[in-house]
């Protein structure tokens, strides 16, 4: 009889929940990390530890319990990552995880490659900016950290520079495109350089969190073909293993260009649920449990919608039809701008 394997989750949060969802169906115990007390996937795994990063006894238990690791966000200290990977596999690598923390060496990386990003420079101090104002208008991100618009700043022009910063952080200044849309690839890679990929999904921000994704993308069938491409490519040069998201801006004259890698499975792919034979969720356990490679196969058009903050309360009152399917994360708090569930709707 074969043994169950043990999958090591580091965070709580919705990404988790439906990865251990998704593990259970495939027979794969499923054990959570987390340095949130009220992290939402201990209703979902087989066993849930709350720890911080420093706690060495409950990491200790957390590696015994596993036979592999991965996690469902990327801001994880990588010293961390790497001090787990002397006793059990992390997967994706933490190699990975260190390019995509930093947006200057992931934009380098891509550049690399010879993918397109947005022109974008290197930031220590006001000077540079003043150095570099052919970026203007730009976006100043912080290097490291910041998701859904936090550590981000548009300036316009160099008045917008405030004279209490301190640049004791580091930044990247982006020219700002003239964005027609966005989307994103979700591609799954397995050990043995099997690749399968979900079609390009449509992507509408709102405040800068994710309103709505849907397929198919409205875009011409030579940008679903480079998109594709730049995320395999992308992919194969990581030697990467589990399921990854290339984040694209498209511009008004149809040049493509890659905004961010995700080392995970990623919001816009929630669809993939309902809307494929397998769900982002389902190939990334199957990946990285190193189960048989399973082909994606589209089974309907889609659109989902996240659910933000006190939303979620009429949500929960409504009646759904047979083509809608509702995604409650049993967060306690709802919060303004707090992603609490999702509902996709089928389209076919």
């Amino acid at each position: 009889m074969l043994k169950t394997i043990s999958l090591g989750v580091i965070g709580g949060g919705q990404l988790g929940s439906l990865l251990c969802s998704a593990a259970k169906k495939l027979n794969v115990k499923t054990v959570v990390l987390s340095d949130d007390k009220e992290g939402p996937a201990q209703h979902f795994c087989d066993k849930f530890i709350y720890s911080k990063y420093d706690d060495n006894v409950k990491v200790r238990e957390f590696i015994s319990k596993v036979d592999i690791v991965t996690y469902e966000f990327e801001n994880i200290p990588v010293d961390f990552l790497n001090l787990i990977q002397k006793e059990k596999k992390v997967l994706p690598s933490p190699k990975i995880n260190k390019i995509a923390q930093n947006r200057k060496l992931e934009k380098t990386f891509v550049n690399e490659l010879g993918i397109n990003t947005t022109d974008w420079v290197y930031i220590r101090s006001a000077e540079d900016i003043k150095k570099n104002q052919h970026l203007l208008p730009g976006i100043l991100k912080s290097n490291t950290l910041g998701y859904d618009g936090k550590g981000q700043f548009v300036l316009n022009s160099l008045d917008d520079i405030q004279k209490d910063w301190c640049f004791t952080k580091d930044y990247i200044l982006e020219k700002k495109v003239d964005l027609k849309k966005e989307i994103s690839v979700v591609i799954a890679r397995y050990s043995d350089g099997t690749m399968s990929s979900y079609e390009p999904i449509e992507n509408v921000h709102k405040n800068q969190i994710l309103f709505k994704s849907k397929i198919p993308a409205k875009i011409s069938d030579k940008i679903f073909k480079e998109a594709i491409n730049n995320a395999k490519k992308i992919a194969e040069s990581l030697s990467y293993t589990g399921v990854l998201t290339v984040e694209f801006f498209l511009t008004k004259n149809d040049r493509l260009l890659v905004n961010e890698l995700a080392p995970r499975f990623h919001n816009s792919g929630h669809l993939t649920i309902e809307a494929f034979n397998i769900s982002q969720f389902t190939a990334h356990v199957r990946a990285v449990c190193n189960l048989e490679s399973k082909s994606i196969k589209k089974i309907s058009n889609a659109e989902m919608y996240n659910i933000l903050g006190h939303e979620i309360l009429d949500y929960k009152k409504k009646i759904f039809k047979k083509n809608e399917f509702f995604y409650d994360y049993q967060k306690k708090e709802p919060r303004e701008g707090r992603k609490m569930g999702h509902i996709t709707i089928l389209k076919d």
